[in-house]
């Protein structure tokens, strides 16, 4: 069985690395292609016997399982693409959230399924977030999951929760950074300490953090509770948080469900023209 990748952009090129490093694949495994054809041979000569093709047709005629990681107004022209290639014993996976699989389905005629990596799959961990069309069978739904859990914890998602568990997940990395990278920077800015020393402190923090949620000898609100001991210095720097901080990401939940739900509307709209 072969895995064909349509688009090796950022997302793209993160799930094959990963695949490959992780042994979950071999370069012999994949053929992928590439709207920059260099982007995809720049693959190639990482990883050979790894097999660029010519065009989207040429990928859903060498590969069962399609993994369409496109942006989503590229869409319409992908799925163009390869519709005259795709038999019923395809599997279809689209990473992008704004597409309902009932109208890729309505597209296509085969199963279709969706994974919503993060940029955390790259050290193989985290989680990829899973929906199931109605065509994926029970097997189709075992072979996506074994692939998945190869580089993460994958996570069977309804629809309705798609948007915050994406969010979470995925988003999540990028919100976080953020925040520490504020830290960081006032650090800096506040105490003098050099950016080099507050960068390396924090990220082996965030690291030796990780290991106590990963073990499971701390929850967040017990490492919270043991840290921040009653008349200590952490409880004062908690209490500008505590100014700060709370209902920030109800903002933050507001802002991205509105996108979402503008990008769903255009892409619903992309696809019927």
């Amino acid at each position: 069985m072969r895995i064909g990748f349509i688009g090796t952009g950022s997302m793209g090129s993160i799930l094959v690395e990963a695949l490959l490093s992780s042994k979950a694949l071999t370069p012999s495994d994949i053929i992928l292609s590439n709207r920059t054809l260099s982007k995809a041979e720049r693959l190639a000569v990482r990883f050979p016997g790894l097999e660029v093709a010519k065009s989207n047709s040429e990928v859903a005629q060498k590969a069962h399982v399609l993994i369409l990681c496109v942006k989503p107004f590229e869409y319409k022209q992908a799925l163009e693409q390869l519709s005259p290639e795709l038999a019923e014993e395809h599997i279809l996976i689209t990473i992008t959230s704004p597409v309902h699989l009932t109208q890729l389905e309505a597209l296509v005629p085969c199963a279709v399924a969706r994974v919503v990596p993060s940029i955390t799959n790259a050290a193989r961990s985290g989680i990829s977030l899973c929906e199931f069309g109605s065509r994926t069978t029970e097997v189709q739904r075992d072979l996506i999951l074994s692939l998945f859990s190869q580089i993460s914890q994958p996570v069977e998602v309804s629809e309705s929760f798609l948007r915050v568990g994406s969010d979470i997940s995925s988003c999540g990395p990028a919100f976080l950074s953020y925040i520490l990278q504020q830290m960081i920077d006032d650090a800096v800015d506040e105490t003098g300490i050099s950016r080099e020393a507050a960068t390396y402190l924090t990220t082996q923090m965030l690291i030796g953090m990780a290991e106590l949620l990963k073990q499971e000898i701390f929850t967040l609100p017990a490492l919270q509770e043991r840290v921040c001991v009653p008349g200590g210095i952490t409880g004062e720097g908690l209490i500008a948080l505590e100014q700060g901080i709370p209902k920030v990401f109800r903002q933050v939940f507001q802002r991205t469900h509105a996108k979402f739900d503008e990008d769903r509307h255009l892409m619903k709209q992309h696809l019927e023209m």
